[in-house]
């Protein structure tokens, strides 16, 4: 006997599987000259390229390395392609879905516990945040900032004395869904904080002078998203006008030169920049915090992944902000003081000419409304593992970034009024 299932329900059924990616592959591609960077352009016009490095196709340029995903399907004739043109090229993943698997490999901690060395979903995380406000009540506050289109809550966990007036640090994680070792990273920090106060000598100078606002899940819908539905999602979870297409990237929302590029007009886009800056409740909650507590946030961070780079303005333009040198200087201290721990090498500079132009970003925002330091880590790997990182490197990435972030504190303190 056949059973006709209602057609609500097949599209429930279908709606509810997640995304595989078997067999599809990421590929990194040296292009020699402007020639190939156009082939890799109209190749992405007649296929879907998935650009993992730059984000999107009109950043490919002569002599970059470009990395991207490519479909079980398309992979073939993209490979023959490269070959036929004798660009030089190799295969990142081989296959993604295996990789994705792969990523959770750290055994389970002690069962009730939260682990810094695995990757967290969002229920763990919200119950995260209240333990270590029922921990450290002294040292750790939650404030809600807002909620995002799925309403679910946005926390930023205030860390350090409960006067308002000191200097103050705003540092945020996961605004791109995928990116798990940055929310990761947070969670790191915001423990440690807690748990050396007072017996680490430079946690304990920072924290009894000054406080850290800690974002640990910026993009919370696409967050959730990226573990039940879709590994790759970047975007947020809001609907488009006038489009099938979901999500806005929340780091292309901002109020800063948020209509210079018009690639970022495609709401399919990976990059697309919303209908208006600020158009996303997430953004909104965050700028909305940010100006309110502008008297004392004296430096913005926000954590990225993946290619080792710590980045400052601006995005938009190749000119120079006008403290460069103050920055670069903070930079190239910061990327040494990183390599202490495991040798990671990691590069600095201005975000247009380090990694790839951008508008409407956070860090370019935050430095126009007059906070002075702002940086953007991408933090491990350079390729292997790109968006991927396994849960084994979460611990030694958090540890050399904190070393990282520990000194960006304490100049601070010391060179801002």
């Amino acid at each position: 006997m056949r059973f006709i299932l209602p057609v609500g329900l097949i599209a429930t059924t279908l709606a509810i599987a997640p995304v595989r990616f078997d067999r599809e592959k990421v590929l990194r591609v040296k292009l020699q000259d402007e020639k190939q960077a156009n082939i890799i352009k109209d190749l992405a016009q007649t296929n879907q390229l998935d650009f993992w490095y730059p984000d999107a196709a009109h950043h490919v340029a002569a002599n970059m390395t470009i990395d991207f995903r490519v479909s079980e399907k398309e992979s073939q004739s993209i490979q023959s392609s490269l070959d036929q043109n004798k660009m030089h090229y190799e295969i990142l993943i081989h296959d993604l879905q295996e990789e994705i698997e792969k990523q959770f490999d750290v055994k389970e901690g002690i069962s009730g516990r939260h682990s810094y060395a695995k990757y967290n979903n969002w229920d763990k995380i919200v119950a995260w945040t209240e333990k270590m406000v029922h921990k450290h009540p002294e040292m750790v506050s939650r404030i809600k900032i807002g909620t995002t289109v799925e309403d679910n809550p946005l926390y930023v966990l205030k860390i350090g004395k409960r006067d308002e007036r000191r200097k103050a640090i705003f540092m945020d994680c996961g605004i791109h869904a995928r990116e798990w070792i940055s929310p990761a990273f947070c969670q790191w920090f915001v423990y440690q904080a807690a748990k050396t106060y007072g017996k680490n000598k430079i946690m304990t100078k920072l924290l009894d002078r000054m406080n850290f606002y800690v974002l640990p899940v910026f993009n919370v819908d696409g967050y959730i998203w990226s573990w039940t539905q879709n590994r790759m999602w970047r975007k947020n979870r809001s609907k488009n006008q006038n489009s099938n297409c979901i999500g806005t990237d929340l780091n292309r929302n901002f109020n800063a030169s948020w209509n210079s590029f018009p690639n970022t007009k495609d709401p399919c886009a990976e990059t697309y920049r919303g209908p208006e800056p600020e158009s996303e409740k997430e953004t909104k909650a965050v700028t909305d915090f940010i100006r309110s507590h502008l008297k004392s946030i004296k430096a913005y961070i926000t954590f990225h992944s993946y290619s080792q780079m710590l980045l400052f303005p601006y995005g938009y333009t190749s000119k120079l902000p006008p403290n460069y040198k103050d920055l670069a200087k903070v930079a190239k201290i910061g990327t040494d003081v990183l390599s202490t721990r495991y040798e990671t090498r990691y590069i600095y500079g201005p975000i247009a000419s380090t990694i790839y132009p951008t508008s409407g970003s956070s860090l370019d925002w935050a430095y126009n409304l007059g906070i002075k330091h702002t940086f953007a880590f991408e933090l491990r790997d350079k390729g292997k593992f790109c968006f991927l990182l396994p849960e084994s490197q979460i611990k030694p990435t958090c540890k050399e970034t904190l070393l990282a972030v520990k000194f960006i504190a304490k100049y601070i303190l010391k060179h801002t009024s």
